[in-house]
Order: C-alpha cells, then sequence, then structure tokens
C-alpha cells in the first residue's frame, strides 16, 4: 500500500474479479477445455461420458481434491491445465481505471469500518470562576443601604465537546482523547455511535504530549476498540482517513494524505511547541480533536489535534507511538513523568560541525544550560554530547528520547566533546518541570519596547547588523538578560542576518567561540574577514537563551 496506491489497487481488484475465475478454471482444468480455448472464446468440448450432471460441488479445497482423486487425467494434461491468462488482459482502460478506482473505494471502505464503531463523542462540563466587573459598585455600602445584597452568580458553566477511541490496554478498554478536551472537566460523558450515553472519568492526562485517557465508569461488555498501528513506517503520500465530531456533527469522516512528518507547531497557549507532528489535508475541525486518524488498513497512526490558523487542509496529528510511550504511566499513574537535563540542545547541522569539531548528525549541541537544573555546573554552552551510556545519539529527537522516559534521579554517563577534548561527564536526572514552570524560569524582555541608540564607538556594519556595547544600564533599561557582549541595533532586511531570525535586542556573545565583550572586539574579528566567509555567532536572545547559528555574505 505504501509503495504504490496503484500496485494495491490492482492486486485488489484482481482478488476482487479475477479470484473467483481463477478458481473455477482451476476447477475445471482438468474436465474441460484447456486455457487456450478459455481466453480464446473457442468452444467447449462435451463432457466426459462419466462426468456427473448433478449439481455443482461446493467450491471447497476438499471437494477439489476428492475431483483429482476420482478423474486424474495424465501428468501432461495436468500441467497443461494449470496456466492462466488472467481476465484483466483483456480489459480495456477504462475498465481497468474503473478496477483501480472500485478497488481504491473498498479499501478506503474497510478501514472506515474497521475503525469507526470504536469513535466516541466526548461532551465535558467546565466550571470557571466568573468574574463580574460590576460587583464592586454593588457591594458598596452605601449601594447595599438602598437595594440590599443583590446576587451574582460566582461560576461559570461551560461546554466542549470532542473526541475519542476506544482501545484495549491489557485487557481493559480505555479511550484516548486529547488533554485539551477533557482539561479542567467536572463531567465527562461518552457517546457511543450507537447512540448509547455513558458517564466517562478521567483515567490519566499529558499536557505536555496533549493526550489524555478516560474510562467509562462502569463495565460495558463487547465494546469495539481500534488497533494502534505503527507511525514510523508513515510515509508522505499515504492515505489517512480522520473521524470525529467536527462542530458536533456526529461520527463524520473525511479523507486526504500525509503532507508531511516531523513538523514543529506552536503551541495555542503559546507555551512551547508541538514536535514531530503528522501534516495532514484531511479536513479537521474543532470537535474533532482527540480522534483517530486511520490508515488504509484502518489502523490508527496519530492523534488528531491541530488545525493551522487561517488556512485550510493543514492539520496536524499526534503520531500514536509518541502516544504508545506514555500510556503505561497515564493508566498506572494518571500523570507522566520525564527526566531531564535541563539545556537547550540543536542539532549539529553542516554549517557548524567545522567549528565543533565533528561530522554533520555527530552528537547533539548545547546552546544553553538551565539555572539550577540537573546539569548546571557539569555541562556547558558549545559542548556537544556525542552518547548517553554508550548509546550514540545523532540529533535532539535521540538525546531526548535517551534521557526523558528514564527514572528520575537515575545518574547517566554522557560523553561530552569540549573544545577538542573528550570528556566522560555523570549527571544525576531531575524531574522536567511543567511548560508553565519553564516559562517563567526565562528571562522575559523588560516592559517597554524602546529604540536601542548606537554607542561611543562606531561599530562596522557587517552581514546586516550594526551594534553597539552593553552595558549594566541598557540591559536594565531594556530588559536584556545579561549585560555582556554587544546589542544589536537593527537588522537590515533581506541581510543574512535577517533571513537567520536575527532581532534588535540580540545580545551577540561571541564570533567563532571567540568571546566579546566590546564594539572593539566586534570590529577587531569582522575587520579580519574577507568577502565570502562564514561566521559562527552565539547569540542570546530576549528571553535569555543561547544559539549558535552561521552566517555568511
Amino acid at each position: 500500500m505504501r509503495k504504490s496506491i496503484v500496485i494495491f489497487a490492482v492486486i485488489a481488484a484482481i482478488l476482487a474479479v479475477g479470484f473467483p475465475l481463477m478458481v473455477a478454471f482451476y476447477h475445471q482444468g482438468a474436465k474441460g477445455p484447456s486455457p487456450s480455448s478459455i481466453s480464446s472464446g473457442a468452444p467447449s468440448p462435451p463432457p466426459p461420458a462419466s462426468a456427473s450432471t448433478s449439481s455443482p460441488t461446493p467450491l471447497d479445497s476438499a471437494s477439489m481434491v476428492a475431483d483429482e482423486e476420482v478423474q486424474s487425467p495424465p501428468a501432461q494434461a495436468e500441467t497443461e491445465a494449470r496456466p492462466l491468462t488472467l481476465p484483466l488482459e483483456g480489459l480495456t482502460k477504462e475498465q481497468l481505471q474503473a478496477l483501480i478506482i472500485a478497488a481504491g473505494q473498498d479499501a478506503i471502505k474497510r478501514a472506515i469500518a474497521a475503525a469507526s464503531p470504536a469513535v466516541v463523542k466526548i461532551d465535558v462540563t467546565i466550571e470557571k470562576e466568573f468574574y463580574n466587573p460590576f460587583e464592586r459598585f454593588f457591594s458598596d455600602p452605601f449601594f447595599k443601604r438602598f437595594f440590599g445584597e443583590i446576587p451574582f452568580p460566582k461560576r461559570q458553566v461551560e461546554q466542549a465537546i470532542g473526541s475519542g477511541f476506544l482501545f484495549d490496554y491489557n485487557g481493559k478498554v480505555y479511550i484516548l482523547t486529547n488533554n485539551h478536551v477533557v482539561e479542567g472537566a467536572t463531567s465527562i460523558e461518552i457517546t457511543l455511535p450507537d447512540g448509547r450515553h455513558f458517564p466517562g472519568e478521567l483515567v490519566g492526562r499529558d499536557p505536555d504530549l496533549d493526550v489524555a485517557v478516560v474510562k467509562l465508569k462502569r463495565e460495558v461488555p463487547d465494546l469495539p476498540t481500534v488497533k494502534l498501528g505503527d507511525s514510523d513506517k508513515v510515509e508522505i503520500g499515504d492515505w489517512v482517513i480522520a473521524i470525529g465530531n467536527p462542530l458536533g456533527f456526529q461520527h463524520t469522516v473525511t479523507a486526504g494524505i500525509i503532507s508531511a512528518l516531523d513538523r514543529t507547531v506552536p503551541r495555542p497557549d503559546g507555551l512551547g511547541y508541538f514536535y514531530h507532528m503528522i501534516q495532514t489535508d484531511a479536513a479537521i475541525n474543532p470537535g474533532n480533536s482527540g480522534g483517530p486518524l486511520v490508515n488504509a488498513a484502518g489502523e490508527v497512526i496519530g492523534v488528531n489535534t491541530a488545525i493551522a490558523a487561517g488556512t485550510e487542509g493543514i492539520n496536524f496529528a499526534i503520531p500514536i507511538n509518541r502516544v504508545k510511550r506514555v500510556l503505561p504511566q497515564l493508566i498506572e499513574k494518571g500523570q507522566v513523568t520525564r527526566a531531564w537535563l535541563g539545556i537547550y540542545i540543536k542539532d549539529i547541522t553542516p554549517d557548524l560541525a567545522s567549528y565543533f569539531g565533528v561530522e554533520p548528525g555527530e552528537g547533539v549541541l548545547v546552546n544553553d544550560v538551565v539555572p539550577g537544573s540537573p546539569a548546571d555546573g557539569i555541562l556547558k554552552r558549545g559542548d556537544v554530547i556525542l552518547s548517553v551510556n554508550g548509546q550514540p545519539v545523532h540529533n535532539t529527537d535521540e538525546l531526548q528520547q535517551a534521557i526523558m522516559f528514564r527514572k528520575v534521579g537515575e545518574t547517566v554517563t554522557l560523553e561530552v566533546l569540549r573544545q577538542g577534548e573528550r570528556l566522560k561527564l555523570k549527571v544525576t536526572l531531575g524531574e522536567r518541570p511543567s511548560r508553565e514552570e519553564l516559562a517563567r524560569r526565562k528571562v522575559a524582555p523588560g516592559e517597554e519596547e524602546r529604540g536601542i541608540e548606537g554607542g561611543p564607538e562606531e561599530a562596522i556594519p557587517r552581514f546586516g547588523l550594526t551594534v553597539r556595547d552593553n552595558s549594566p544600564q541598557l540591559a536594565r533599561q531594556l530588559g536584556l538578560p545579561t549585560d555582556e557582549g554587544v546589542v544589536i541595533v537593527a537588522v537590515e532586511p533581506g541581510s543574512a542576518a535577517y533571513w537567520a531570525g536575527l532581532e534588535p535586542g540580540d545580545v551577540i556573545l561571541e564570533i567563532n567561540r571567540i568571546p566579546i565583550s566590546s564594539v572593539e572586539d566586534w570590529n577587531e574579528l569582522v575587520s579580519r574577514l574577507r568577502e565570502g566567509d562564514t561566521v559562527m555567532l552565539t547569540v542570546m536572545d530576549r528571553s535569555g537563551i543561547t544559539h549558535f547559528l552561521t552566517l555568511s555574505e
């Protein structure tokens, strides 16, 4: 299926249309006409006198063996009767296309039939604190003296709709959905495709991955479940089906293809990103959240989660293999605990590799270390992590997978390349803070965005950048996270720095790993550059996170 939908469709057409004919030809081969007379349309000779005139024998393997034992033709004749000409050979192009379309539609229908009975509608109610802007006025003693107490609602009840699907875990049936569907819910109601309603309860949720597990409050026998597929085998161009309850329209089915893989998508709440998302053009709308993304074999390969705002046909699902990793904790503990080092990391690109003495894809670059984290004081900015407990890591995802599902408190050995020297460092893993806490740890920019004026010494403009000296006073004025380095004053539109994403207020700390503390240092280093040279900058952004990037003119 993955290699070619056409190949699959032709095979399906052969099985659906040609197989019964092939069986019939095989059954008649020893007693009737030769394949050549069948394919050419020649008249069949009369049957032997001993042939039975009773009703046809059922076409099963036992009856076929019995026929061969009673009426065994000569060996040569049997050999000649075996080869068959497929009935597709004589079809026109239009007829073949019609068979392919019919086979493709049949495959989609079979996939829907396999998964659809296990897709449920989830209705939730959420109670929130209600704020009345006039409450202070009506609470005034003078007002109360004449009008008395006026009751105001203290809580507001909201309703929301989502989707989910039934799956089996160690012999018990649970419902998988998005965390944002059930987060804060005071009541959950599950509606099955047959219309039956059952109260549900939350088992566990993982805000980071945005998944949650729910179960019915009472046992319901013979519930259908989906088969969880393998999202690592998904390829761009594969057919997929989204099933859910968009805008409250229960059990809606849409189809499309895999448009892209490994997408990084901003979270709607602004706290970080979704990583490694599956992109599809199968229509997904509000209410589809938590529903399954199904492949053409009827297996769930993703959980429908997000829509690109202001677009059509750009939708995202969480790969099911990432969900499988957290299911045991969700069901058994109700939450997911992740271990962490406390570092910001980056893949080693071809442009960066030569500056750190490694090959592209060899190890993971440490952009920065979170103060107070397990790695603080052990790892340093610019370290390259080559392996974890002897297992090589080639990209950020491999490093994250090697760390996050270990036990909190476990000590790991990291092989690190630091300025050309290989070190083995031990780090005791901590518990990864919540997204909200991580966001609070970042250094926020100043409340006022003020213009940045040039310093006393004029800087040489390079790569579309204009910089000035940094200082404690300027750092306080602009809310900068550091008073080191030089501050970017302006970025020329369309320049190398512009396309690299640099902005006014970013701080340049190093050029080619050489620290700079003033415009004088900047001028000395950039004046040595020839036209076309590439440099690597160490830059701290307004949130206090350090990045390595390369620029060339």
